[in-house]
């Protein structure tokens, strides 16, 4: 029996530990994520980075909360009195609570210090040390932000086991940029990714949008990985985007299936370094999906603080370093599209319909279907878009 409690025992233990490594993973990639538009915040208002990232972690369950889903509201703010923006309905305090609602998350970062700086009841914060998060934390709860009574031992807590302070330090100049020891950026190659330490992610399989990956470190051999985990050699760099080659140069991300069409959140803000690779497996997305969403070729290079899309057609290409290359390929883009329209109707999939179902409704064949819509296979998902080709239908109608 004494036996059977420890077998119990241990088991739990094991399960806290994953989950804790799955947490901490979450909330690693949520600071690497918004640790920019902190910084940006602090140097524009005052409001220190470690405020905001700590506020940002825990009102937003470090960007997972059914909120934050509905509305990219990050930090949990209420409708209150003269918002006139758009508005979701929540239960929190009470039920059916009235957020505020935003296009984007930085709307939400933005907000947030406006809010904080703009309002009577936080003016004493800014007359504290920009340092002083301890000072801040107990600050916003005797202000009125929150209602839990342990509010600012929670923030304190987390920006002391994710070392936030480092950001505010950032934002002040007493601290050089790309210091920290969360991500290192690293663009040696076309096959190399953003270096990322082993204490990022957790040990063995995880998910990254609902596909499995592993961190792999660098000199890991590649045929070992497929090996170890069943896949194919000539897959697993297909599902990676890489040419073949034999072991890792960098630590990476090296996924086991083929990655979702369209990302977890709806956009990613792009950090000093980042590669559109980068970017794709970071967010479990595959490339030729993030560049088509956001008006992109491969060698091109985002600027930082840039925001690209991850699940719809963004307005326009993002601005990248080389502002000439990125014009003169959004013109031709954006004409194609546009010459496209008058050859091509747009079917949008529906419930149970599949490519054949599709191809027999305009009487034309699969090939042409995924040919016209440089589909590698008959996958389809519901609300994709599919274009026809009118002259090719009509022909046969």
């Amino acid at each position: 029996m004494q036996k059977l409690k420890l077998s119990i025992l241990a088991f739990v233990l094991l399960v806290c530990q994953l989950s804790f490594a799955q947490s901490s993973a979450i909330v690693r990639q949520y600071i690497e994520r918004f640790k920019d538009a902190a910084i940006a915040e602090m140097q524009r208002t005052g409001v220190p980075a470690a405020i905001t990232l700590a506020q940002g972690i825990h009102e937003s369950s470090a960007g997972q909360s059914d909120l934050v889903v509905a509305s990219n509201n990050h930090f949990g703010i209420k409708c209150k009195s003269g918002w006139t923006g758009e508005t979701v309905f929540h239960d929190d305090d009470a039920k059916g609570e009235c957020f505020r609602k935003y296009n984007d998350p930085i709307e939400s970062y933005k907000d947030h210090s406006d809010f904080l700086k703009n309002r009577p009841n936080y003016t004493a914060l800014f007359k504290l040390d920009p340092t002083d998060y301890e000072g801040w934390a107990y600050g916003l709860k005797k202000a009125g932000y929150a209602t839990n009574p342990k509010y600012p031992q929670i923030l304190i807590k987390i920006i002391k086991d994710y070392n936030l302070q480092e950001y505010s330090l950032i934002a002040l100049g007493k601290k050089n940029k790309g210091d920290d020891n969360i991500v290192l950026a690293s663009n040696t190659s076309n096959n190399d990714l953003k270096t990322v330490t082993q204490n990022t992610y957790p040990n063995g399989v995880f998910k990254i949008n609902e596909t499995n990956v592993v961190f792999v470190s660098k000199g890991t051999s590649f045929l070992a990985i497929a090996q170890k985990y069943d896949v194919s050699l000539p897959l697993l760099f297909e599902y990676n985007e890489m040419t073949p080659q034999d072991i890792a140069t960098t630590d990476r991300l090296m996924f086991l299936q083929r990655k979702r069409r369209i990302g977890a959140k709806a956009t990613h803000m792009v950090v000093a370094g980042e590669t559109l690779k980068d970017i794709a497996q970071t967010e479990g997305i595959r490339l030729e999906n993030l560049l088509a969403f956001n008006f992109l070729r491969e060698d091109m290079q985002p600027e930082s603080g840039q925001i690209v899309y991850l699940q719809k057609q963004a307005p326009a290409a993002p601005k990248l370093i080389n502002t000439a290359q990125a014009e003169a390929y959004t013109n031709t883009k954006q004409s194609i599209a546009q010459n496209a329209a008058s050859f091509y109707t747009v079917h949008v999939v529906r419930v149970k319909e599949t490519a054949y179902s599709i191809a027999r409704k305009y009487e034309v064949s699969v090939d042409d279907l995924l040919r016209w819509n440089n589909l590698a296979t008959a996958d389809l998902t519901v609300g994709q878009e599919l274009h026809i080709n009118k002259k090719a239908a009509n022909a046969i109608n």
